[in-house]
């Protein structure tokens, strides 16, 4: 299985979008969007802010890896 390592993460508050590079050893827990300076953290339950804003999964849980 290929392993995505980016993600479009998209601002929940002003709908910004960036494509990012993910950690893949690890989570990504903050994350300040570039367009209204908001620093998003993971929604409840998810483990990083790749999975709760972004277009893919962290690569832990692609891997079927516990996260974090």
């Amino acid at each position: 299985m290929d392993i995505i390592t980016t993600s479009i993460i998209t601002c929940p508050e002003c709908g910004h979008q960036k494509k990012e590079e993910m950690p893949t050893d690890a989570c990504q827990f903050f994350y300040e969007c570039e367009n209204c300076k908001t620093v998003l953290k993971p929604e409840k339950g998810d483990c990083c802010v790749f999975c709760s804003y972004g277009t893919v999964k962290c690569p832990p849980l692609q891997q079927n890896k516990s996260c974090c």
